[in-house]
């Protein structure tokens, strides 16, 4: 009765281990999706931010030069 308890605990250990294994390279693919979401989401916005009072000051010194 012993012996069978000591291999079912090995048994959930190497179970165990594979899991923990997994679940941490889908934690690393969430982290890698999120840091391409923020480099091809987040930050051309943000260069939005700058780039389009720019392109309208110039938009609107090139009507008023008509």
């Amino acid at each position: 009765m012993d012996q069978e308890i000591k291999q079912k605990i090995e048994k959930q250990s190497v179970k165990i281990d594979a899991i923990y294994k997994s679940v941490e390279k889908t934690r690393k693919y969430f982290q890698i999706t999120l840091w391409i979401i923020i480099l091809l989401f987040v930050l051309p916005l943000v260069a939005l931010i700058f780039i389009v009072p720019s392109f309208l000051s110039s938009y609107t010194n090139a009507l008023g030069g008509l």
